[in-house]
């Protein structure tokens, strides 16, 4: 478990240099996806299927995102598409593809399906973080005089 994270901090980094994230947030980036796979991993190693596993990772990267941003006053997005990348099911995409190349339309339905269930997994993750009010992250909006 402790390689896996750590080939999750190393794909967050090296995808957030893809991503032209400035050099000096890249740790904050790799700690947020190793932290988001870690609890992935544990979560899933408890008990819980991979889609809720899911949700409770994204949330978990969602808000160190949101924190991150407002610590370093940066956009949110530098640290959430960086950190989001281990969680992302690009296997089972590539699965689904593989699967319907080769005519195997049953096995192609189930990876596709599972893809498609992790993706609104993530989605709702984030839209939940989201949705919370500024006041939890820091930020005070001014009032005008």
């Amino acid at each position: 478990m402790i390689g896996k994270t750590i080939g999750a901090i190393l794909g967050t980094v090296a995808f957030a240099l893809l991503f032209g994230v400035p050099k000096k947030y890249l740790p904050y980036c790799g700690l947020i996806g190793g932290a988001g796979w870690l609890a992935y991993e544990l979560l899933v190693e408890a008990g819980l299927s991979p889609v809720e596993a899911t949700v409770v990772a994204v949330i978990l990267v969602a808000f160190s995102s949101r924190y991150c941003a407002v610590f370093c006053e940066c956009p949110v997005t530098v640290f959430l598409i960086s950190g989001i990348f281990p969680l992302v099911p690009g296997a089972g995409i590539y699965r689904t593809a593989y699967y319907l190349v080769r005519n195997e339309k049953y096995l192609a339905l189930q990876s596709g399906y599972r893809a498609v269930c992790t993706v609104v997994a993530i989605v709702l993750g984030i839209v939940i973080v989201h949705e919370l009010p500024n006041r939890f992250f820091g930020i005070v909006k001014s009032r005008k005089k």
